[in-house]
């Protein structure tokens, strides 16, 4: 869920779906098959991110994002 409070311009919000659809086909058969719920929590800062698809903002995305299922991943051994 990338909701417009976080992330205001569309493109943002379907970069950052698209960034998410990809990081978790990598975690596919390391995760059980059910729905997971991804929701962004926190603003990019347009100061930082100044395109919707720029390179830096692709790049922190993926890096939040491969921690995330990471830890999702660990969780999912020691349950």
């Amino acid at each position: 869920m990338v909701p417009k409070r976080w992330a205001r311009r569309a493109v943002t919000r379907n970069a950052i779906k698209r960034q998410i659809y990809h990081v978790s086909e990598c975690f596919v058969d390391r995760l059980p098959l059910a729905a997971h719920v991804v929701r962004l929590r926190a603003t990019f800062d347009r100061q930082q991110f100044i395109s919707a698809t720029s390179e830096p903002l692709k790049l922190a995305v993926r890096e939040e994002l491969l921690q995330l299922f990471e830890r999702a991943v660990l969780q999912e051994r020691r349950a």
